[in-house]
């Protein structure tokens, strides 16, 4: 019982068995009953024949063993069939059961190396029936299970090298005041203050994206105005958009609905997608924000004629500490790489799709997202 219970092919092997068996019974039984009215059917046929001949003991015995020998002869072809129906469903079986079970055997092999930490591992998919698309299934997940593990790996290291930097300053100000390298002037300790700042803005960060990510906040939905969103935004960034001299477009339609949302929240995706066009936007460029009607969404848009993306960049740009521009930092505007997950999650939390699109360097970006209309 063990053994059935662990083998598909012994599965597989007894159920075909068990098929021709219960045919060879059907027929068995249904020959049984069938087998004397033929019989009859056929002596009447032949009764003409009997007519010269009274009846009698010696025709009645004559009877009988004509029927005897019609029926063993019926179950010797019977038996014939039979076994010729096991000896080809053994064959049949077995064959099948070798197709069936190869690759199962395979997938379980790759399976016990990934669990052992082996994500690169494959199996070769052949054909398309449902072994072929289970087989190309593991491949996905493989695959998924590798670029999850590439990311987790990415992650500590991007988190170690952004905790690193300031506790490298802050210790490196701390040992010079100590032994006296380092005056302990006001500047110094703004230093340290600023470095200090900077870690607590990354474990913030770090939160967020947290809680984002796991679904640790509850939305306050409510009918919202675009209009009040994008203005709220601006205000935000009138400084650093005079001093840039950047032209500042906005393009809503008239007829635009309120959109259905937690303001808090589209407020925050709002300030981290004009926070990236300004900062990678030169000195008299130009960022306009448009928003249409389109279905049962709303689609909004936020342009720039900054540094642009590459092709082979864009579908990273909303992955943890992903920057295009490696060279922007922190420290020089570059920010943390979290602020675009946390928006994406933010909109897709809403119900809506983000997308990046850009022409390449210099050719500017372009995020548009959808928000659901309030009924």
């Amino acid at each position: 019982m063990n053994i059935i219970r662990k083998k598909l092919a012994t599965k597989l092997f007894l159920s075909y068995m068990a098929v021709v068996l219960v045919g060879v019974a059907s027929l068995f039984f249904a020959t049984r009953l069938s087998v004397p009215m033929a019989f009859n059917r056929h002596m009447l046929g032949m009764s003409g024949m009997n007519n010269g001949m009274g009846p009698g003991q010696g025709n009645g015995v004559m009877m009988g063993n004509l029927f005897y020998n019609f029926r063993s002869g019926f179950n010797e072809a019977l038996a014939y069939a039979g076994i010729a129906a096991v000896v080809t469903a053994i064959s049949v079986s077995a064959y099948f059961s070798t197709r069936i079970v190869a690759p199962l055997k395979v997938m379980i092999s790759a399976s016990k190396r990934i669990s052992n930490g082996h994500y690169d591992e494959r199996v070769t998919v052949t054909g398309s029936d449902e072994l072929g698309q289970l087989g190309d299934q593991f491949n996905k997940m493989t695959y998924s299970l590798e670029q999850t593990e590439n990311r987790r790996r990415q992650l500590i290291g991007d988190v170690s090298h952004e905790l690193r930097t300031p506790l490298t300053v802050i210790k490196g100000s701390m040992e010079g005041l100590v032994d006296g390298i380092l005056p302990a002037t006001s500047e110094t300790f703004i230093q340290i203050q600023k470095e200090a700042d900077r870690l607590s803005r990354l474990v913030d960060d770090l939160q967020e994206l947290s809680r984002v990510e796991s679904g640790a906040y509850q939305l306050q939905l409510r009918p919202v105005s675009l209009t009040t969103l994008v203005s709220t935004t601006i205000k935000r960034f009138n400084p650093e958009i005079t001093r840039k001299r950047i032209l500042m477009t906005i393009d809503l339609s008239e007829d635009l609905p309120p959109v259905l949302v937690d303001e808090d929240r589209i407020i925050q995706v709002f300030i981290n997608l004009v926070m990236n066009a300004v900062n990678y936007t030169p000195t008299d460029g130009r960022i306009k924000i448009t928003g249409k009607k389109e279905a049962v969404f709303v689609r909004i848009s936020i342009l720039d004629t900054g540094i642009g993306v590459k092709a082979e960049h864009l579908p990273y740009v909303f992955d943890r500490f992903y920057r295009v521009d490696k060279s922007r930092s922190r420290e020089n505007g570059g920010g943390s790489g979290i602020g675009l997950t946390v928006t994406k999650s933010l909109v897709e939390a809403h119900g809506g799709t983000i997308l990046a699109e850009s022409g390449g360097d210099g050719q500017g970006s372009t995020f548009s997202f959808t928000l659901p209309i309030a009924k």
